[in-house]
């Protein structure tokens, strides 16, 4: 299992110094503690360059490149390769940040209790909020899904790993550094096996089974994240024998007995089991679906359920103050009304009207930060407009199986303020992480405002370096 060293930038403090208030050690801390909580961001691609960079900049990062081996005689020169990568362009189009006011009176607190108190929680605040975004990317590679929504039980989840590392395989993905994130009601499932908990079998005197450690199987390095994407909750509607005509494994064209679902709808069929959604021919009874089939399907056993969507609320976002506009590239909260209930790791989509056209990509639901309002993993690819519809996905665990070549997380330092403005700054680099800290006084709050931030981008570098394991325990009700 990999090993991880929780250093940090080699800055001292005491708990008892004359000056708790150095925005560079605070950088420093804040640091240490955002990378000793992320999960996948210790174990994919990163890349770092001590460039101050600002939001929207856009960088180079590289895709490593491949060798083929050849064969010679003994009078034959070498054959000579290029050793070279892909450049790949990495928008820096993430700059997440965390602020708060430490009030007149807190200010003496010594270093110690201040991390504690402020620097802890917001750099756990960080930490999930990175995590969340890199855990979204799943979504991105749902054309490599084994497993089936709502049925990963302790009996069946060895074999659905299993079929995950043989989807690896099978796209050449690499054998070594190869990792596994599960959700947490994935992981209790695996917990229930005897597989990863009995001594005998782990082979580690009894650890996994004292800790609930699920440590290295069938080739992946196994770990839990709360963040991961999916959700337990989603409204929807379940209809009996809603294929008019057997699908087989492979398709996307699917017959209905019915018309019911709409362009960019998310459903899922009984037995194929993946997060599909109507890319074609919504309102009809001859649609296109946005993913091929993983199984071939009964028409008298093709039980569907389609989840309920909702609408992007413009309007009433401007009205309380908020942009006029939801353009390319905007990365802020997003207001949603209608019958669909959002949640933090849902998958979701959009279409411009229901039975019309699509609006490209599928995104996660990273946050909620006030009832109405959902924030995306990234800037969005097209602009959406109101009324709008907003597809929302089927609940479940989506855990990543992935190794770390398959996406990439880029952060590029921050600049300090201008002197003389005042300010108090600080930027702390550190195993690829950049993160600055600025304090400033307000006066109307009468007390420092802090504010932590950080400058990055995600790119999915491969989709044939991950597998996307749908999980989940529960039976949806069909009509």
């Amino acid at each position: 299992m990999i090993k991880f060293l929780k250093a940090k930038a080699n800055v001292v403090m005491y708990s008892n110094d004359l000056d708790a208030w150095v925005p560079e050690i605070w950088a420093a801390e804040t640091l240490a503690i955002l990378e000793e909580n992320m999960v996948i961001g210790r174990l994919i691609h990163t890349d770092f360059k001590d460039e101050v960079k600002n939001f929207g900049d856009v960088v180079n990062t590289r895709r490593p490149g491949t060798f083929t081996a050849e064969r010679k005689t003994a009078n034959d020169d070498v054959t000579i390769q290029d050793a070279d990568a892909t450049n790949v362009a990495v928008p820096l189009d993430q700059h997440i940040h965390t602020s708060f006011l430490i009030r007149d009176g807190q200010e003496s607190l010594s270093f110690e209790d201040l991390v504690e108190e402020y620097m802890a929680p917001a750099a756990l605040s960080l930490a999930q909020m990175v995590d969340r975004i890199l855990l979204g990317q799943v979504y991105q590679f749902q054309t490599n899904t084994v497993g089936i929504l709502g049925s990963l039980s302790s009996s069946t989840i060895k074999d659905t790993i299993l079929d995950a590392r043989q989807k690896m395989n099978e796209n050449n993905a690499h054998v070594t550094g190869r990792n596994l994130i599960l959700g947490t009601t994935s992981e209790t499932t695996a917990l229930k096996e005897d597989m990863f908990l009995s001594a005998e079998q782990v082979g580690d005197d009894g650890t996994a089974l004292r800790e609930a450690s699920l440590g290295r199987k069938l080739g992946f390095d196994v770990f839990m994240s709360q963040n991961t994407a999916g959700t337990t909750v989603a409204a929807g509607t379940g209809n009996a024998d809603e294929l008019a005509s057997s699908a087989v494994v492979g398709a996307t064209a699917l017959t209905l007995d019915g018309s019911v679902l709409d362009n960019g709808q998310y459903f899922w069929l009984e037995g194929d089991g993946q997060a599909n959604y109507v890319a074609s021919g919504g309102g009809t009874t001859s649609v296109v679906a946005g993913r091929a089939l993983k199984a071939d399907v009964a028409a008298g056993a093709s039980n569907l359920f389609e989840v309920t969507a909702g609408l992007v609320d413009l309007s009433g976002h401007t009205s309380a103050g908020g942009p006029s506009t939801y353009p390319a590239g905007y990365s802020k909260r997003i207001k949603v009304d209608g019958s669909g209930t959002p949640h933090i790791g849902q998958v979701v989509n959009f279409s411009t009207v229901s039975s019309a056209a699509i609006v490209a990509g599928e995104y996660s639901i990273v946050a909620i930060p006030a009832s109405g309002y959902i924030v995306l993993d990234r800037p969005l690819d097209l602009a959406i407009a109101n009324n709008y519809v907003i597809n929302y996905g089927p609940r479940g665990d989506f855990n990543f199986a992935f190794h770390r070549n398959a996406l990439t997380l880029v952060t590029r330092p921050l600049a300090k303020p201008k002197a003389g403005t005042g300010a108090l700054a600080g930027v702390a680099n550190f195993n690829g992480l950049s993160m600055r800290v600025v304090i400033t006084y307000q006066g109307v709050g009468q007390g420092h405002l802090v504010t932590m931030d950080l400058l990055a981008g995600v790119k999915v570098l491969d989709t044939n370096l991950g597998c996307v394991i749908v999980g989940g325990e529960y039976t949806e009700t069909y009509a």
